[in-house]
This record gives structure tokens, sequence and C-alpha cells, in this order.
């Protein structure tokens, strides 16, 4: 994934630019926006953190962002009941292994240049590590089920840029500073500053792309693309996810034997929310069944699985680094680290033997 940055005199150039965009836009309102969005021409987009690809972090970030009505859920194959027990999907998040222009990067399918993108929300990725928010972004603002609520947040920021190209998109997005609030609260708070490093050809760096229905056709929408791809026309009578099988399939097949740094991603609708209406609508009947057992137990595990994602989520984001300090000097003050430490280098030292030895 291209170490993408944006200069100060670039952004000044592309906030004259954005002023000048559409003339259907009052210069004070949207110099009013600007403000309220966050710009800022002295400081850029700010700094994004890396976060893990988990349908916990993913649905936290919904919330946050103040979307109801959807979750999200991790599918571990690409098998028809993996999707069925899921319905209805609203979209798709593949993680994968960016390797550069490739065989294996080359997308079968046509670039939208056309009228479709007026419909289509897309947005260019400009900055560095921004990619899982905007995948998930780019399916809540291409999703139509009438169980979700977009919010404030996002409303207001999907009319605000609904004239906008992709590329000034891209760069609202990534100064929109509610949306960089929510991402970045999920980097881990630490005592010490890291000099930011551009990845080297020696590095893994994966990146997100979403896939999802529009108007009775397959896209794929990749930020580092220059517009949606289309995929074609999603069979009538058949559920979309039949159309995106074979092609997630066909991509996954174009990488070497034995990559299996994949991961997928399921935006559906809200579980939880889902079994409380159809319980209350049975109750409301006075309907006694075991099927309304079913749905107790159902309810229940919803709660219990999103209690566990809040937990893990206060995990990923809490600062261990002074309970370990204080555990080194605990060992310390028994003559304990010491020994330890010459343990695991004399451990390491017959690790780095056997390894050579296997290759010899």
């Amino acid at each position: 994934m291209p170490n993408w940055t944006i200069r100060n005199s670039s952004f000044s150039f592309s906030l004259q630019a954005l002023v000048h965009i559409s003339s259907s836009i009052k210069l004070s309102g949207m110099l009013n926006w600007l403000y309220f969005y966050g710009f800022k021409m002295s400081e850029g987009a700010g700094t994004w953190c890396l976060i893990e690809s988990d349908p916990g972090v993913f649905s936290e970030l919904i919330r946050e962002f103040g979307v109801s009505g959807l979750q999200v859920e991790e599918l571990w194959s690409l098998d028809a009941d993996q999707f069925e027990r899921l319905k209805p999907v609203h979209g798709l998040i593949f993680l994968f292994k960016w390797i550069g222009p490739s065989s294996a990067e080359e997308v079968k399918g046509s670039v939208v240049q056309d009228s479709r993108l007026e419909k289509i929300f897309f947005a260019k990725q400009v900055i560095q590590n921004a990619c899982a928010t905007q995948a998930i972004i780019s399916i809540l603002m291409n999703c139509e089920d009438s169980a979700m609520e977009l919010g404030p947040v996002l409303g207001d920021f999907k009319e605000f840029t609904k004239s906008f190209d992709p590329a000034m998109k891209g760069l609202a997005l990534s100064n929109q500073d509610v949306i960089r609030s929510v991402h970045n609260s999920f980097s881990r708070q630490n005592v010490f500053e890291f000099d930011q490093k551009s990845a080297s050809k020696d590095d893994d760096v994966y990146h997100f792309v979403t896939y999802i229905p529009i108007d009775g056709r397959l896209y794929e929408l990749d930020g580092l693309k220059d517009g949606p791809i289309d995929h074609g026309v999603i069979p009538e009578g058949r559920d979309w996810t039949e159309a995106v099988r074979p092609v997630l399939q066909d991509r996954i097949n174009k990488y070497s034997e034995g990559e299996i740094h994949f991961n997928l991603l399921a935006v559906i609708s809200d579980r939880k929310g889902m079994y409380e209406r159809q319980l209350n609508d049975l109750e409301a009947r006075g309907v006694q069944t075991a099927e309304v057992l079913r749905l107790r137990e159902l309810i229940e595990e919803e709660q219990v699985k999103r209690n566990r994602y809040r937990l893990e989520n206060v995990r990923r984001k809490h600062n261990y680094l002074p309970l370990i300090v204080q555990f080194l000097k605990e060992l310390a003050s028994h003559n304990q680290l010491l020994p330890l430490l010459e343990k695991a280098k004399e451990k390491e030292r017959l690790r780095a033997e056997q390894k050579k030895a296997a290759k010899s």
C-alpha cells in the first residue's frame, strides 16, 4: 500500500479548489462546513493508526460513528452456508496482503467513470492507514437497508460531500475530526513516541477493500483504484453473495500457494435488535412456543458476545507498559531478571542454530 501523505502546499491548493468546486454551495456556507469538519491548512490530515481486522473492532466503529442497525461478523470460509446464516449481508470487507502491482492485483471488471458515480459513494484513499475505516464507511454510505440509521455524523458528511469527486471525498474523509478520532481510539496508549517509517519491501503490508451490491450490480470499492470496480449484473432472483463468492475465490487463487493472509468480514443487520423485534411480535400476539425460548436464547448469546467484544476492545486500547516495567522491577529486586535474560538468550541462540541447520 503506497505511503501517501498530504503536504501542506498541496492541501492548501486542494482547499482552494474545494471552495470553488460547486456553484450551488455559497462561500460562507462552505467555509462554515470546513470549520465544522475540522479542515486545517497548517496541520494536514493528521495521523491515522493501524487497527485490527476484527468484528468487535468494526462493530464498535459503526456504533461510535453514530450508526445503528448494523453489526460485523467474521466469515471463516466462502462456503454458501457461511453466508446463509448471516443473511441479510449488506457488504463485505476483504483484507489481504498488498504486494504491489502484479498479476495478483489485476482485478476483473471495469472501472466506473460515468454517471453512476453520482449514486455510489466512492472516496480515494489519500492517507496511510485509513483503509480500514474507509472500507467500513464505503459500506455504510452505500447501504440502503431500511433498518439502518446513518446518524448525524455520517449523514451530514454524506450530504456535504455528495457533489465532490472521489479525490475530494477522500481528502474530506481524511480530515473529518470525528471519524479520525473514532478510528484513532483503537491506538494503544504508549509512553514512548516511535518514528513513523515507510514500509520496506520486506515488510508485510495489508489493505482493505469493500464488496457491495448497488442497484442490482456487484461493485468493489478500493480507495487505491481510480473508481468503483463493476463486476457485473447480479442474476435476478439470486442473492448477491452468490455473485461475490467466485470473485473472491478467483482473487485468492491468484496468490501464491500457501498464502493464508486473508480475512473476510460481513456487515449484517443488528442481530440482537432483529431477534428482539421478532420476540416482541410473538409476545404481542400471546404466542408461547419453542420459538419464543429460542429467540430469548439468541438475544442472550448476542449480549454475551457484545460484552466480550467490549472487554476485548478495552484490552486492545490499554497501555500495558507500566505493568511490564513494574514486573521487571520486581524480578530485578529478587535477583531473577538477569538469570531469566541469559536463559532467554540461550534459547534464542539454539533456535537460530536449528533454523540455520534446517536450511542447510
